[in-house]
């Protein structure tokens, strides 16, 4: 099990200037780094893979930013600028030797509307038929993805992991995985440990968040619970701590952060990397 932290916490957009935020991660004890990559023009890969060899770190994951525009439920036009996107992300991480593209990659972050039964299995077509598509592309490529449920204020279309893995069986691919978030859970599931039992061997990633997006750790969400489903089902990859900031206008506007969670970013990701490895490593 790797612990990571998410860049949008420090950082929006990230470039290859941002490299100097890896002495930090390193020194506060993190093993990985999850790059949000706003626009694929921003970094150059081999400079983003040496300073993270430099300061023994591994890019674990790419966050997937999908902001207005990239949609493969929306109109033809954002369907394939999403899709182009993703392609592209998926694209660099060999040589970022990255493991996995995360996030909600069906869909547009803060697209939530309520449409019909009819109009709803279109849309789950539609957005099967291009995961499909990206998940030959990421297995040709020896990368895998993970789709990420969202709270119900950030997208009407896959809310729990029941519904995530009914699209991860639909697309049928090794390259295709579930990814799943203690913030969005503890909304959304009923169960969160019975939820990541269920993922099970298919869940790809995970996101260690307290119950209000802020530190992980003194907050209302069960973490013997959490730990204990998660060695459970012998979970071994990344455990990502994902805050963000209000100065972050665009995650901020998509996912409702109005005000500041803790005293400062470098708590969050301190203290939370500290609660989590003394929760879930055993």
């Amino acid at each position: 099990m790797r612990f990571g932290i998410n860049t949008f916490l420090f950082t929006s957009p990230f470039t290859n200037e941002s490299v100097s935020l890896f002495p930090k991660f390193k020194e506060w004890g993190f093993d990985s780094v999850e790059i949000s990559i706003e626009d694929p023009s921003h970094i150059d890969p081999h400079v983003i893979r040496k300073a993270l060899d430099d300061n023994g770190l591994k890019c674990g994951t790419i966050c997937a930013a999908m902001g207005p525009g990239r949609d493969l439920r929306g109109t033809p036009e954002e369907q394939q600028i999403g899709f182009d996107y993703l392609k592209s992300m998926l694209s660099m991480m060999p040589a970022l030797g990255c493991d996995t593209l995360i996030g909600p990659l069906y869909s547009r972050v803060g697209r939530a509307e309520l449409v019909s039964k009819e109009d709803y299995a279109k849309q789950w077509e539609t957005v099967a038929k291009h995961l499909k598509t990206l998940a030959d592309y990421a297995e040709s490529l020896n990368v895998k993805m993970a789709i990420e449920p969202l709270n119900r204020y950030e997208t009407d279309f896959i809310n729990t992991c029941e519904q995530g893995m009914k699209m991860v069986n639909q697309v049928n691919s090794n390259a295709l995985m579930l990814q799943l978030d203690t913030y969005h859970m503890n909304i959304e599931e009923k169960d969160p440990y019975q939820a990541i039992l269920n993922a099970g061997s298919k869940l790809g990633h995970f996101h260690a968040c307290g119950s209000d997006r802020g530190t992980p750790g003194g907050d209302q969400i069960n973490w013997d619970k959490i730990s204990s489903a998660l060695h459970q089902i012998n979970y071994d990859g990344d455990v990502v701590i994902e805050s963000f900031i209000p100065d972050i206008e665009m995650i901020a506007k998509a996912a409702s952060i109005w005000r500041q969670f803790e005293p400062s970013q470098e708590d969050i990701a301190i203290k939370g990397l500290k609660f989590l490895r003394s929760r879930l490593i055993k």
